[in-house]
């Protein structure tokens, strides 16, 4: 029969159904491989080589640094946090590039991307736990006995590690969701309901979490710039160079802090929302990738600057990494000089912030 012979009603359902049949298929987005798959995967090659040596000689160091202050535990603690965490780049690397089998982006959307994630945060808590300790040392030296012991900053970190462990584990439980090969795996796919909704709320509060320690720090840093300046205004002896030395040492953080942290907690919100809401366009999504990407590199890449603050900010890590590697320490005569004239308090917020 022809389409002149049918019904009405018939070729309204013939037309509809043809047209449904022959419909374009849903808009695609295809994806710069060029950028994922080759361009982040070197450089976190990168950042891994560098992160895992100069993780690895700052462990060595502060393996002979004694516990003897609160300040000294968290940032061995950030060591820990670093170096664990430069771990999880080869999974990265080889996932993004696609040189694993499948079941390794499976690993890396279940195990491996969470640890990133907790040691990164854990390394942010410990950074804004050292800013409020010498803000507590320097500025209100009175209130800080307790603060300062070192059996109290023992005992809080094991509360950050429980803190983020709590917040983070379960984005490894609820990402149970059965997979079979495939070229191409969303994370997000592999979670069930409950461990969309976990995710998306972990990552809240640990977003929010980040801009509060970035707050506190730009406040504690900033009282103690002035508390040093003040110290210095009122010595008799004004040395330009120490207010300078003191102002790297202070500002040094926040850099790290505003360069590494900042980019990629402004993108993770809406990066966020694009993988569990609907409405995102999927050009939308595919720039929020690349964002995302790029930021949570220059996250990882704090992993090498990190021993240069150790460097900078921790007399003890200075002195036995010179003594290690036979390198003469030129300022020790100048520093040593500095204390008897200026006082221990001085000079402790000057070599050890």
């Amino acid at each position: 029969m022809i389409l002149s012979d049918m019904p009405a009603f018939a070729l309204r359902s013939y037309k509809m159904f043809n047209s449904t049949a022959t419909a374009p298929p849903e808009e695609h987005c295809s994806r710069n491989t060029v950028i994922t798959q080759q361009i982040i995967p070197v450089l976190y090659c990168v950042v891994f080589v560098a992160g895992i040596l100069l993780n690895g000689v700052s462990g060595w160091i502060f393996f002979y640094v004694p516990s003897s202050k609160s300040f000294i535990v968290y940032l061995k603690n950030i060591v820990i946090a670093d170096f664990l965490m430069s771990l999880t780049f080869p999974f990265k690397i080889l996932s993004d590039s696609r040189l694993g089998p499948w079941q390794l982006n499976v690993f890396v959307c279940r195990v491996s991307a969470v640890l990133f994630y907790i040691n990164m945060y854990v390394s942010i808590v410990f950074f804004g736990l050292i800013s409020f300790n010498r803000y507590y040392k320097i500025v209100k030296p009175l209130l800080a006995s307790f603060i300062q012991s070192v059996n109290y900053s023992k005992a809080l970190s094991v509360m950050v590690w429980m803190l983020v462990l709590f917040l983070a584990i379960p984005n490894i439980i609820l990402t149970n969701q059965s997979v079979r090969e495939v070229t191409r795996i969303k994370c997000i796919e592999l979670k069930n309901q409950l461990g969309q909704k976990w995710h998306e709320v972990s990552s809240y509060i640990f977003v929010g979490i980040f801009w509060i320690v970035f707050l506190l720090l730009i406040f504690f840093y900033t009282a103690i710039t002035r508390k040093i300046f003040q110290s210095q205004l009122k010595s008799r002896r004004k040395s330009m160079s120490v207010k300078k030395k003191s102002s790297r040492n202070i500002f040094s953080i926040v850099f790290v802090f505003f360069v590494c942290f900042v980019p990629y907690h402004i993108a993770r919100i809406p990066y966020t929302k694009s993988q569990t809401e609907a409405h995102y366009s999927c050009q939308s999504k595919e720039i929020l990738l690349y964002v995302k990407e790029f930021t949570l590199l220059l996250s990882a890449a704090n992993v090498c600057l990190d021993p240069i603050i150790y460097f900078f900010l921790c007399q003890p890590f200075r002195k036995i990494l010179c003594k290690k590697l036979n390198i003469p320490l030129k300022d020790q005569n100048d520093l040593e000089t500095s204390k008897t004239k200026r006082g221990n308090t001085t000079c402790e917020s000057t070599d050890t912030l």
